[in-house]
Parts: structure tokens; sequence; C-alpha cells
């Protein structure tokens, strides 16, 4: 039988229950044969140096790829991955670099052809990377099984700290958050924001996130989350948020989830590199 992670209670004080026992959940997470396996066929086989048609006909092999970069149910998507893998990172135009949606461009800077000619396919270190974050990324898909909030809030406090530490994110950082769906749903509820502010003009929403997190976390720029008291307070108040709509907790975050973690179309590429060009 699979290993299923618990969230004992619903709401912040599940949030709460759930990270006492995270980190044994997690291991146990791990400690499953099946992830093993997968772990074990990813290195054996990435090892080998598969070209991008081989990785992404490869589905054991392209599943573990994804998954580490919360990419797995985009797994029947080939023909974006292999165009995101042929075109690399290296040219700011290329197709990964345009999308909306900054795990493209991680998945593509670490399996590209670029990658492969340098050697990194062979690097322990870079196999022993993917793994761990393969680990991490599936546990929080199963945590989402028994309370979706909680894969929200898991999401939002390792991808909001890649944003915070950046080092552009005076800039780019709240348009990196307008970018991501699962982000902009958690800070939206915190923020007391409407869904609706996405229809109108870009610098219009920006200013909205600003004048908001300077009321609730005491500063206009994305990189004061870099405080974890900071994110922990945005954390409460989501859950504070969610319990209030209607049907609960429970069904505003299973709701979501059937959305927010799919990545968005490519017609809905190029979100802040719009709005840079207008700078």
């Amino acid at each position: 039988m699979s290993f299923q992670p618990v969230v004992p209670l619903s709401g912040y004080a599940g949030w709460r229950a759930f990270l006492r026992s995270s980190e044994r959940q997690q291991q146990a997470f791990a400690d499953q044969a099946e992830i093993k396996r997968n772990l074990a066929y990813f290195s054996e086989k990435i090892r080998s140096e598969p070209s991008t048609a081989e990785l992404v006909g490869d589905r054991r092999l392209l599943s573990v790829a994804l998954g580490a970069f919360g990419l797995a149910e985009e797994i029947d998507k080939r023909a974006i991955i292999r165009k995101a893998l042929e075109e690399g990172v290296i040219d700011p135009a290329s197709f990964a670099n345009r999308l909306n949606d900054s795990r493209w461009k991680a998945f593509a800077a670490a399996f590209s052809e670029d990658s492969r000619a340098l050697g990194q396919f062979t690097s322990s270190e870079f196999i022993a990377g993917i793994e761990s974050k393969f680990v991490e990324q599936s546990f929080e898909r199963a945590v989402g099984d028994s309370d979706s909030n909680v894969r929200l809030a898991l999401n939002f406090r390792r991808e909001i700290a890649t944003i915070a530490n950046g080092s552009n994110v005076d800039k780019v950082g709240w348009l990196q958050v307008m970018g991501s769906k699962p982000l902009r749903a958690v800070l939206e509820a915190a923020f007391n924001l409407p869904s609706s502010l996405a229809s109108i003009d870009l610098d219009q929403q920006k200013a909205a996130f600003e004048e908001r997190a300077a009321t609730v976390i005491g500063s206009s720029s994305a990189s004061a989350l870099s405080d974890p008291e900071k994110v922990e307070r945005v954390i409460r108040r989501f859950f504070a948020i969610t319990e209030t709509q209607g049907g609960g907790a429970a069904s505003y975050g299973m709701q979501l989830a059937t959305t927010l973690f799919q990545s968005p179309s490519q017609s809905t590429a190029n979100l802040f590199t719009a709005a840079l060009s207008r700078r």
C-alpha cells in the first residue's frame, strides 16, 4: 500500500499540526519502493545522456524529470516539452523563456540539449538535486490529496523564497507572482484582492499587489517575503480567508487544485516579458 500523507486538522491549525510531522512524513513517502525504483531508473538512464527525442520518448524517465519541477501533470504535452528542450534557455527569445511559467524555464535549463552537451547529465550533484526535487514535489502532490490548501501553502513557502531572494526582485518579483497561478491564489486571498484583478492592466495589477503588501507585510517589495515570519503571516491570512469561503477550506482548496497547478497555455505566454518591454 502506498503511503498517504496525513493532515490531521483543517485550516491553519491543520497546517501547523502538519508541519510538526512533515519531515517524518516526507521521509516515509521517499522510502516507498516505487519512489526508490523510479529514482534508480532515472539515475541509470540519465547517465546515458539521452537526446531530447529519447528523453521525451521514455515516459518513466520523463515523469521524474518533469515531476522535479512541478510539471508532472504536463507529461502528455509532448510538443511543448520537446520545443522547450530543443530551444533551451540561452536565447532570451526561446520558447521556455517566453512562457508565463518559470517552471518550464527551470526544466529546460536542466534538461536541454545545451545541458546535455556540457555533460550535466552525468553529474552526481545534478542527479541528486533532481531526485531531491522530485521527492519534494511528489510529496506535495500527495499532500494535496488530503488537503489542497496545505499543498498550496507548501508550494507558496518554497516558491516565494526563490522569487523574494532573486537578484531582480524589485523589478520582476510581483510580475513573477502574478504569472504563477498557485502563488497568485495564495496572495490574492491573503491580500483580500479579487480574482478579477487579473483582467486589468499589468501595471495596475502590480500596483495593487504592492499596496496590499505594504499593509499586510509592511513593505511594498516582494523581497520582504524572504522573511519567514512575513511568509507565515501570509499563510495564516490565506487559511483564514479560505475558511470563510462557501463550502469551507477543504472544498475551496479542492476547487483550486483542479486548475492552479496546470501550466498556462502558450497563448498566455510572455506575461512579465511583455510588461518589461514597456519599461
